[in-house]
């Protein structure tokens, strides 16, 4: 068939189509104007046709695309029109109300913190979940012989290629690892997350929790930097301004301190959640070990700093009176409801 043949027949074709459904619409748009259409195929051989006729057929061609596009876009706009509402619906009755939603308590708590350390500078770090050995223990210091490796208190992940194995984090800072070994000093982090360590789960204690760690590294950072940031955290957080340091031992800090807060035994509450001392166990702190800072890549003989870090079900659990940690994790709607008020 001769090329003006071919577009007399086209001509006709796009005057007399119609289309009464939205698929007839795109079937006809695929079928002249898709990637593979007529139109297409015409715009190849149109290269063939010899100078006199390009003028021309050109112009045909160019006339004949739009009318289509044209056709297409109408029918959309014609047929596209949403669908008549069924006669047997009473579009006069009042809808149903959607309930609100709530914060989940270990979010409440979780932004609560960030919001307190973004007011004295401290940034969001993230990182995986399934870590590899280095991040998760050799770079924060612990031996090969650490109980923390061991099968009781950490979930491996077996390559099935026989290649390095890996595990479900056990801390958050291994996201302290990563930053560490991609920035440069000064660093103002903390990194909230889930963590896992197996652990038999009970009304006290589960394999799946949160953690929220800072790290700060600068020049002459000091432990009093620490306890001074420490104060403001518990007194914004807690509304206590009394603290204590107590020594305690962490492969990746040196010297390493567990901090409590002065809770006080005015009421019964208070003697029960403090066993009777008054002080409340918050978080665990300390300086950077320097092996740590050196394996990451930073100089330790010119930069120091501290790290900290606490569980978020302990202070949700305190804070909402919550007296299992296993309704934390059953999204039981029952449970959440309550925390609607608390957004």
């Amino acid at each position: 068939m001769s090329f003006a043949k071919r577009i007399e027949t086209l001509k006709n074709q796009i005057e007399s189509a119609q289309a009464t459904t939205a698929e007839e619409a795109e079937e006809f748009r695929i079928k002249y104007l898709g990637s593979k259409g007529v139109f297409k195929s015409l715009f190849v051989d149109f290269k063939q046709v010899t100078s006199e006729e390009k003028r021309l057929f050109g112009k045909t061609l160019n006339l004949l695309k739009t009318k289509a596009e044209s056709k297409v876009s109408q029918w959309k706009a014609e047929l596209n029109t949403h669908q008549k509402p069924d006669a047997n619906v009473d579009l006069t009755r009042p809808g149903m109300l959607n309930e609100p939603g709530a914060k989940h308590p270990i979010s409440i708590i979780k932004d609560e913190i960030i919001d307190i350390f973004h007011a004295i500078g401290f940034s969001v770090a993230e990182g995986p979940e399934i870590e590899d050995d280095w991040h998760n223990f050799s770079a924060l210091n612990f031996p090969p012989e650490h109980p923390a490796r061991d099968m009781q208190d950490t979930f491996f992940i077996k390559d099935p290629n026989g290649g390095e194995d890996f595990v479900l984090r056990t801390h958050t800072s291994s996201v302290q690892v990563r930053t560490m070994e991609t920035q440069k000093p000064p660093i103002r982090i903390i990194a909230p997350g889930r963590v896992f360590r197996n652990e038999a789960v009970s009304a006290r204690s589960h394999c799946i929790f949160h953690q929220i760690e800072g790290l700060y590294i600068d020049k002459g950072v000091t432990f009093a930097d620490m306890k001074q940031t420490l104060e403001y955290f518990a007194n914004a957080f807690f509304g206590k301004s009394k603290i204590r340091l107590r020594p305690s031992y962490f492969p990746f800090t040196e010297p390493s301190a567990e901090m409590d807060v002065y809770w006080g035994l005015e009421n019964e509450l208070d003697h029960r959640i403090t066993k009777g001392t008054g002080w409340l166990e918050v978080m665990g702190c300390g300086m950077v070990d320097p092996a740590v800072l050196e394996s990451c890549g930073i100089d330790s003989e010119t930069y120091s700093g501290f790290a900290f870090g606490m569980g978020l079900e302990r202070s949700a659990m305190q804070r909402f009176q919550i007296p299992d940690i296993r309704m934390i994790f059953e999204n039981d709607t029952r449970f959440l409801k309550q925390f609607q008020s608390v957004i």
